[in-house]
């Protein structure tokens, strides 16, 4: 009994260092465009059933409950909170953010499809526009050299007024794209997602239409970690490890008591 109350004490040290691990990686992104918080989710580990519910206590009774030792606590895996980041407004006319669900579409090295929520963009040499690593938006929206007035609609709409031309002309359209389940989306670093199979096909579609955000631009979209509710989950986790830690303490003396005694 004592060496497995060690083991269930190991398990809650290391649910708790990982839950630590995901709060500090939040606090860390707090100023980081478009980012989604984090939260650690955790699952029991497997019952060692002394006694079953029911099991036969004599010929004519059973007992109504049974005996159940639990071998400890495992980090199931970590969910991405999705819920709106606050507006920022820049005044920079390429930097774009999604006002509700939705994630921009950047082509990454290779031709891999990757996804963001971070708008701020800038243009490329040749006029296209791109995210701060060079890799270009998509679908492509090129803006010709001496062009101004750039102006995104609400559903993507890019015009501009080109030199000589008093109307502003359309140069293309920005899509949204949305997933059926946006938590299932794979971090791979620099604010990109990709897809996963548990994510689902994306649904490619303008701004403002069937469930899409849609794109303000001159406005970025901050983190949507609280740092309050970070502080408040860091010290119930470190509450959480002391506790652990003293429970291994504590066996240990008990260990060390029997070990005299006998």
């Amino acid at each position: 009994m004592p060496t497995s109350a060690l083991h269930v004490a190991r398990t809650g040290l290391e649910a708790q260092d990982t839950r630590m691990r995901v709060i500090a990686n939040n606090l860390a992104n707090i100023g980081t465009t478009g980012y989604k918080r984090d939260r650690a989710d955790f699952q029991t580990l497997a019952y060692q059933d002394t006694r079953v519910a029911g099991q036969r206590s004599t010929n004519e009774t059973a007992y109504a409950v049974g005996l159940n030792l639990g071998t400890g606590v495992s980090v199931q895996g970590t969910s991405r909170i999705n819920t709106q980041g606050t507006l920022a407004t820049t005044g920079n006319s390429l930097d774009l953010a999604l006002d509700g669900p939705g994630l921009f579409q950047v082509e990454l090295p290779g031709g891999q499809q990757g996804y963001t929520r971070a708008g701020n963009f800038t243009l490329s040499a040749d006029g296209q526009l791109v995210t701060s690593q060079g890799y270009a938006l998509q679908p492509g929206i090129q803006v010709p050299q001496g062009a101004s007035s750039l102006a995104i609609a609400p559903d993507g709409t890019v015009s501009a007024t080109l030199p000589g031309e008093s109307a502003p002309a359309e140069l293309g359209q920005l899509t949204i794209a949305n997933f059926p389940n946006a938590a299932g989306l794979q971090a791979i670093g620099d604010n990109f997602l990709i897809e996963t199979a548990a994510s689902g096909a994306a649904e490619i579609g303008p701004g403002g239409l069937d469930g899409r955000g849609s794109i303000r631009q001159g406005m970025l979209e901050s983190s949507n970690v609280n740092v309050v509710e970070e502080l408040v989950e860091m010290i119930e986790a470190q509450r959480a490890y002391e506790i652990n830690s003293k429970m291994i303490s504590s066996v240990d003396e008990m260990l060390q008591n029997a070990n005299q005694t006998l």
